[in-house]
Parts: structure tokens; sequence; C-alpha cells
């Protein structure tokens, strides 16, 4: 069966939009998605929309690019916190999904996570080491 074009999706303006709520009480639409927070693995975006899980506005019914905004950047316990309401249709303004991306350095690790119903959720740990404690074999 053949899957119809991402750009002749076509929402009915008279439907009421399925919301979810970020804990800053931003809404999230989850019309506008494929699916709702995908498994991204290890892929931690600081910045940017993962495009292929958007299907479209379900305000104007288009599909176009985004518009970063209300771009924050906050440490706390020396975390590095970066949020953004990065999925504004470019077109109507609707916000699509709340970006937080957060960083932080563990004893010898860099910790990368990702959270954000448009661009999904993963996290990364990185040694800053040479050589990656994790990959040494005992030499026996």
């Amino acid at each position: 069966m053949r899957r119809p074009s991402l750009n002749s999706r076509e929402v009915s303006s008279s439907r009421k939009h399925r919301r979810i709520f970020a804990d800053n009480g931003v809404a999230m639409c989850v019309d506008c998605v494929e699916k709702e927070y995908p498994n991204r693995g290890n892929i931690c975006l600081e910045s940017g929309s993962f495009l292929l899980n958007f299907t479209g506005c379900a305000v104007c019914n288009k599909r176009d690019f985004m518009l970063i905004t209300n771009k924050s950047l906050k440490e706390e316990d020396g975390e590095e916190i970066v949020t953004y309401d990065p999925d504004l249709c470019k077109n109507c303004h609707h916000v699509i999904a709340r970006h937080e991306y957060t960083f932080s350095i563990m004893d010898e690790f860099q910790e990368y996570t990702m959270l954000c119903l448009l661009c999904g959720k993963a996290e990364d740990t990185i040694s800053i080491l040479p050589d990656d404690p994790r990959q040494m074999t005992l030499l026996f």
C-alpha cells in the first residue's frame, strides 16, 4: 500500500487539536507528529528539528521548516540545560513541541540527554579520556 505524500495531508481546521503539556505548562501538539517522543538512541541534538517525524502543521495544514524561539540556556549544579520551542510552525506560529537538551560532566564522562515530542528522546555518554575505560580489556 502506498503511503500518501506528507505534503498532501489535510486536517480540518474545525477539529480540536490534541495537546500534551510540558512541565512548564507549554502545550505541545501531538497531531503534528508521526510518533510521540521517538527513541533516537544516542542522537542528542542541541538544536534543530527532526523533520522526518513532522507530519505537517495541524492548524494551517502546511509542512515547512520551523522557527526556533524562546531559546534559553541555564546552568544548574554543573549541568548545562538548553530549552527552546523549536518546533514552531513557520507559517502560522503554532507551537508543535518544546525541546530540552542537557549536557553535564560526571567523573570522566560527558553526558548528553534530549527530550522533545518531535525530535524524540535520547541519551549518550562519552569518555573525556584519550582511552575510554569502558572499552579497556584486562591483560592477564
